[in-house]
């Protein structure tokens, strides 16, 4: 991670530096602006030096500490309305306690213009590593994620646009700490809804019956026993129309009697990363819809393809699952939130989705890069290119176990090879398991953070019992786990 110097600093980014200054009077008595490290919609990020130690000493045994202390101050933009700024700080006092989620230290306003002071993480771009790290590292990767989340879920709030740039990490470290807490919300409270036989609903919560999710009940209840269904249209790759099953056309309005509101729903998050509930304004939408963004992050980093979604509208969006798991499972996903969908014109788009499913599609993205020449000979993704061409074309059982720990009449180092090749095809096997319960469709079936930590995937971090999140119950002193050089422990964390 390379230290930026004064001549490093564009002059218009000086000038930016220099014009918050004059804003924010008192700031340069507590912080010397270095450099701009972040730009968003809604917000801009520099790095500063806390000159007077004030903030930096509340964070003395934080795993961040280093001996240059900083902090980053956050602008928030005067288009921000006063409630959305209130609701970003407010969340951000309410998760402090986790050394894996970016504490509020501070917040000053003058007039219009509001600061967050928030810790500095060093830590490297997504674009520097995510093409590097072996499976150990994407372990490690997904275990701090997934552990924040976990944290931020435990209060009942939904980060929304969980993405590698609000993720920082270090891979020299293995620490991770998601930031941006921008378009968070806290999530309501919502039954799930089983549509029985007479039209009726019962709240269930059980993965095991096809379910409504809530916001079928303003689709479907109070009208025939769905008549007027929603159905969304797709041809040629454009939404001609949205209109009903029965075929009455709703292009220029609803039925002179209908009693249903149009569909509203927060649809806020990046292109590429929204999860199928917030594609199709779902208006009970949950924390899940954070772990399928975690699939989306586990999909670049095993087909070292970034951005791998890039739609530019939701109709792209949707076109991009249905390439890849099927029309048939985004028209299930579309009944559940009381939504017809039917789709034609595109060739590509088959019932059963991409070949071989996921894996069939991470395997031909890298196969794409082999065949180009794009890897290098040293490059780690060959390892997981080798597990998928072997596991599809059937060259080899899978059976995920255990190494063998008995000596091998071939020798050590013989014996340890073997030993790493089935440590990698075990750690393939299992992380392909959890990538499926991210791309759950079904949000009620979808795995939690949560649970997803306790996956077969992370048997060795569960059981090492060290990378174990440590909650602070005093805001002023955050505590880790210890420092812990990772660079020596058996987990390898990126491959140079």
């Amino acid at each position: 991670m390379k230290q930026t110097t004064a001549e490093d600093v564009p002059a218009e980014i000086k000038e930016e530096m220099n014009q918050l200054y004059n804003d924010i009077q008192g700031l340069k008595e507590d912080y010397e602006l270095v450099d701009k490290i972040g730009e968003g919609t809604f917000s801009s990020v520099y790095k500063a030096k806390d000159i007077k130690g004030k903030i930096c000493s509340k964070y003395s045994s934080h795993f961040w500490s280093q001996d240059s202390k900083f902090v980053a101050l956050k602008k928030i933009y005067v288009t921000s309305s006063p409630q959305r700024i209130y609701n970003e700080l407010n969340l951000l006092y309410i998760l402090t306690g986790s050394t894996r989620v970016a504490p509020l230290c501070d917040a000053t306003r003058v007039k219009d213009q509001v600061i967050a002071v928030l810790p500095y993480y060093p830590h490297e771009e997504f674009r520097h590593f995510y093409r590097d790290l072996p499976i150990k590292g994407i372990k490690m990767y997904l275990w701090e994620l997934l552990q924040a989340l976990s944290f931020v879920h435990s209060k009942n709030i939904i980060h929304r646009d969980v993405k590698p740039t609000n993720f920082l990490y270090n891979p020299y470290l293995g620490r991770g700490v998601l930031v941006d807490f921008g378009l968070a919300e806290v999530q309501t409270e919502t039954p799930t809804c089983h549509l029985e036989e007479d039209g009726t609903f019962s709240v269930k919560n059980c993965r095991n019956q096809e379910q409504f999710c809530p916001c079928s009940m303003r689709d479907i209840a109070g009208t025939n026993q769905g008549a007027f269904a929603p159905m969304i249209t797709i041809q040629n790759g454009k939404v001609v129309y949205l209109n009903n099953v029965n075929g009455v056309n709703l292009t220029k309005g609803y039925p002179k009697n209908e009693t249903r509101r149009i569909k509203r729903a927060n649809r806020a998050g990046t292109r590429g990363f929204r999860a199928p509930e917030v594609l199709m304004k779902c208006g009970s939408q949950t924390t899940k819809i954070d772990v399928w963004s975690v699939g989306v992050i586990l999909s670049s980093l095993l087909s070292r393809r970034f951005p791998l979604f890039q739609s530019l509208d939701d109709t792209d969006s949707l076109l991009e699952l249905c390439a890849i798991f099927g029309s048939k499972k985004i028209r299930k996903c579309a009944a559940i939130h009381g939504l017809g969908f039917e789709i034609s014109g595109l060739k590509y788009i088959k019932e059963s989705g991409y070949p071989d499913g996921l894996k069939g599609f991470v395997h031909d993205l890298l196969k794409k890069e082999c065949q180009g020449g794009t890897l290098p000979d040293y490059s780690i993704a060959f390892e997981t290119y080798e597990y998928l061409s072997q596991e599809l074309h059937g060259e080899r059982t899978i059976e995920p176990k255990l190494p063998d720990c008995k000596a091998t009449p071939e020798g050590p180092e013989a014996y340890e090879l073997k030993r790493y090749q089935e440590e990698i095809w075990t750690d393939h096997y299992w992380c392909f398991q959890l990538l499926e319960q991210c791309f759950e469709m079904d949000p009620q079936k979808r795995s939690s953070a949560n649970e997803l930590l306790r996956d077969a995937f992370f048997n060795e971090l569960n059981e090492s019992g060290v990378y174990t999140e440590i909650e602070s119950t005093d805001e002023d002193e955050l505590t880790a786990d210890g420092d812990l050089d990772y660079r020596d422990n058996d987990v390898l964390l990126i491959s140079r």
